[in-house]
């Protein structure tokens, strides 16, 4: 079995999950009593969003993901919606952006303020009018900005293009009727160009959402499956359902042939329900459960036995949903390399968990993060309807890089020899004041640079941070803690920034003077 394998390299062979202090956790959060199998919680590096309980409708609350500890009764919510809200999503490519659906059969698209919310917000940026019964599941295109994938239990799923300046959308651009009953999960392939859902029928389908015609259906009827999951690039699918026994079980499929799993193993007896979650950078797959309070993990290989279990983390609190940080807002420096935001409705409590590789080093470890997924879309919603597929933008975690292909440049001398050297092969003198007027000006310039920066930076959030009356109320007091908090950390990121300039800019140098000292 995978959970007693013969030994192996793998540089995942210790992580542990490390919960976070209480005073780190989100405290008095009424999070949702609502049963709908869901995750009820959608994180970003600005935000944490979360279902609530709310009378007369519903609602949620997007917290700042700095703001921590006990929240204020009062605090302002989302509510716009007419009934319980059943999933909420962040837009991959905007922070400020997030999507919610609901079982009053609407869609709505929401923009957050960049400044802490001070009323409850109650209009929508976009309303989408199209599904005849509730709406239990909505997910973003992972590679072209602006188009939203819905289902209902209608058995539709609809394919919205929101790159249009109509507040409200009633005609999708694809309808998939291509289901039998209730649609309970979505996932999408790397670029975006296949789908996988599951259904209540008990079938995988494999779906190319453009032409709308289904390319693979897997019906196995000693696995009946409630989650898909897409393994990134592997090529493989992951499902999580129960045996023939009710026996809880996941199960492993080849993408090009649904008709026998690889392989399936049963995990243990309880009811609720498992959320498969993959990480495509270091191949480790997790596995939650709803109402456990355990998180399984596991390696994936491409070889048999593909599943190998690596460890457990344990705890007596039971989640009833969960949320995930986005590697890019992840904490480097503590080789973190996912983070969990657990919901705890017995306690009130929303509390992250970080699954961390164990190093001594505090620099950056390189072989824990490969480039990965970045904030950027690689097409408009009008290339991907018209057939276009493209792989995701990958960026460095690096502190201080930027993305993949705006990496700095070397320097290089576009003089020809005769007029850069002399009959001895050195640098003339002329050349060298030249390079040092303009190594000048680009210094003036960074310095220039600097100073926009920190003058936007005061000016975040609309205000001068420096220059703004003291707080008056001890909610206004905590609002202030948090934006020097923020303050604070945007100044760190400057600082490593300008230290690796400054690197770069002492290696140009010493190849500029070894040059000059070549014959």
């Amino acid at each position: 079995m995978s959970w007693h394998p013969l030994y192996r390299s793998s540089k995942f062979r210790h992580v542990y999950g490390k919960a976070a202090n209480k005073d780190k956790c989100y405290d008095c959060v009424p999070i949702t009593l609502s049963v709908h199998d869901n995750h009820f919680c959608a994180v970003n590096p600005h935000f944490i969003a979360v279902v609530t309980e709310c009378a007369g409708g519903g609602a949620f609350l997007v917290i700042p993901i700095h703001q921590t500890g006990k929240l204020d009764p009062h605090y302002p919510k989302i509510c716009g919606h007419k009934g319980n809200v059943l999933d909420i999503k962040w837009n991959p490519f905007n922070d400020f952006v997030i999507a919610s659906c609901s079982e009053d059969a609407t869609v709505k698209i929401w923009d957050i303020p960049k400044h802490f919310l001070t009323r409850n917000i109650t209009s929508p940026n976009k309303e989408l009018l199209g599904h005849t019964r509730r709406v239990g599941l909505i997910e973003w295109h992972p590679t072209a900005s602006n188009i939203l994938f819905s289902s209902g239990y209608d058995y539709k799923i609809m394919i919205w293009n929101l790159d249009t300046e109509k507040a409200v959308l009633s005609n999708p651009v694809k309808i998939l009727d291509i289901h039998r009953d209730v649609i309970l999960s979505m996932s999408f392939n790397t670029d975006g160009s296949l789908l996988a859902t599951a259904c209540r029928d008990r079938n995988i389908r494999l779906i190319d959402p453009r032409a709308g015609v289904v390319l693979q259906e897997a019906s196995y009827k000693s696995h009946r499956v409630n989650k898909v999951l897409f393994l990134g690039s592997m090529g493989k699918l992951l499902s999580t359902g129960t045996s023939r026994w009710n026996n809880r079980q996941i199960a492993l499929w080849d993408q090009n042939d649904l008709s026998v799993p690889l392989m399936e193993e049963d995990l243990d007896g309880s009811s609720g329900i498992l959320f498969p979650f993959y990480d495509s950078d270091t191949h480790m797959l997790y596995i939650v459960g709803k109402g456990d309070g355990n998180i399984r993990y596991y390696e994936i290989s491409p070889e048999k036995p593909y599943l190998n279990y690596l460890m457990e983390y344990r705890s007596p609190l039971p989640q009833k949903g969960i949320g995930i940080m986005p590697k890019r807002g992840l904490e480097v420096s503590a080789c973190e390399i996912f983070r969990f935001y657990k919901l705890i409705p017995t306690k009130s409590l929303v509390q992250p968990i970080s699954m961390i590789v164990p190093r001594r080093s505090e620099s950056y470890q390189e072989d824990i993060y490969p480039l990965t997924t970045g904030a950027q879309p690689a097409l408009t919603a009008q290339e991907w309807l018209h057939g276009v597929n493209k792989g995701p933008l990958l960026v460095s975690l690096r502190p201080g890089s930027g993305e993949v292909n705006s990496l700095p440049k070397p320097f290089l001398n576009t003089t020809a020899p005769s007029q850069s050297q002399d009959c001895g092969g050195r640098i003339s003198l002329e050349k060298r004041q030249k390079q040092s007027e303009v190594q000048d000006s680009r210094n003036q310039l960074n310095v220039e640079e600097t100073w926009v920066k920190k003058e936007q930076m005061r000016l975040s959030n609309g205000f001068d941070i420096f220059e703004c009356p003291p707080p008056k109320t001890e909610n206004e007091l905590l609002q202030m803690f948090y934006r020097q908090q923020e303050e604070i950390r945007r100044l760190r990121e400057l600082v490593n920034q300008r230290d690796i300039q400054i690197k770069q800019l002492d290696l140009e140098l010493k190849n500029i003077c070894r040059d000059a000292g070549m014959c």
